[in-house]
């Protein structure tokens, strides 16, 4: 049974996470699902090199599918590719990241394949020859266990949670044309605007330090960017302080923002509501400041600091400094 992995890019530029998922089909398929592991990549002409690279990770193969259009997301065109590249593979099994875009174009393709779909995925696993997904869900309160009865299986992976292991280092693999017929698009994108929050996006930061309604405005998040700065990390926020509009919408971690599953978290001034827990405890470490010491951020944190975030950020950030 062979697996497709939908390769995520932006300008040719595959992102890591999608390497995560290359990863986590080579184990797969090495400890039972056999066949060959296939990555697909959507992307303008002249784009497709980067997946070769995914032969480092236990790709067999890269299939790219190239058009004009997809110089950016194309949501039909980037299924309609996805779906030839099962077709052609007889895939069993496909997985994607569960990034903004995963989280898209996973639904279109199921629907198309009349697929079982488990999104968001923390853990898959083979139990008497079948795969079985572990996936958070009521907000991350339960973990919940699912099979697949379809005959081809989808599955969007947890950024950040799967090992980013090279199963075959220095390998590359062919990329060959993949043949799909083009759709007609039902939206055109017209402008993108990339976030400058970081030197990284949220979904691939290994440090995030974030900010909430603790800081009282939009002027203090300096001492957040400064931490970040020092910790070579990126900054993330609260829906509080987005829906009050200190920060822009790209900067939101939780339910209805961002995944992330960072090396380190700080959270400052962050009470710990249940919808922005969903969207970072799967954090590595996670480090707490608010001088609330009920807060409920202190539950799930490995270390907590109780008090002042405007004493506390400034001199962690010197002392972090110190240490370069």
């Amino acid at each position: 049974m062979a697996i497709v992995v939908f390769l995520e890019q932006r300008e040719g530029e595959i992102k890591k996470t999608s390497f995560e998922a290359v990863a986590e089909a080579r184990r797969l398929a090495d400890a039972g699902l056999g066949g060959d592991v296939i990555a697909v990549i959507a992307c303008a002409p002249g784009q497709e090199g980067g997946a070769a690279q995914a032969g480092a990770y236990g790709a067999d193969q890269a299939w790219a599918a190239t058009s004009p259009a997809f110089a950016s997301y194309q949501p039909e065109g980037y299924a309609a590719a996805l779906v030839a590249a099962q077709q052609k593979a007889q895939a069993g099994l496909i997985l994607l990241t569960a990034g903004a875009l995963g989280k898209d174009l996973a639904p279109r393709v199921a629907a198309k394949l009349s697929a079982g779909l488990a999104s968001d995925c923390a853990q898959l696993d083979l139990k008497d020859g079948r795969l079985v997904a572990t996936r958070p869900v009521y907000a991350g309160k339960a973990i919940q266990q699912v099979g697949f009865r379809s005959q081809v299986a989808m599955a969007t992976l947890r950024p950040k949670v799967f090992p980013l292991t090279e199963h075959r280092a220095g390998n590359s693999a062919p990329v060959s044309v993949l043949e799909f017929s083009p759709v007609e698009p039902k939206l055109t994108v017209t402008k993108i605007s990339a976030a400058t929050g970081g030197p990284a996006d949220l979904t691939e930061a290994d440090v995030i330090v974030s900010g909430g309604r603790g800081l009282k405005g939009p002027e203090h998040f300096g001492i957040i960017e400064d931490l970040a700065k020092a910790l070579g990390g990126t900054v993330g926020a609260s829906r509080a302080v987005v829906d009050a509009g200190w920060r822009p919408h790209g900067d939101q971690v939780g339910q209805t923002g961002k995944t992330v599953s960072p090396k380190l978290y700080v959270a400052v001034g962050i009470s710990g509501a249940i919808q922005h827990l969903a969207g970072m405890s799967s954090s590595r470490c996670i480090v707490a400041i608010n001088k609330d010491a009920d807060a409920p951020i202190f539950k799930i944190a490995d270390y907590g600091i109780v008090g002042d975030a405007f004493e506390i950020v400034p001199a962690l950030t010197e002392a972090v400094r110190k240490l370069h």
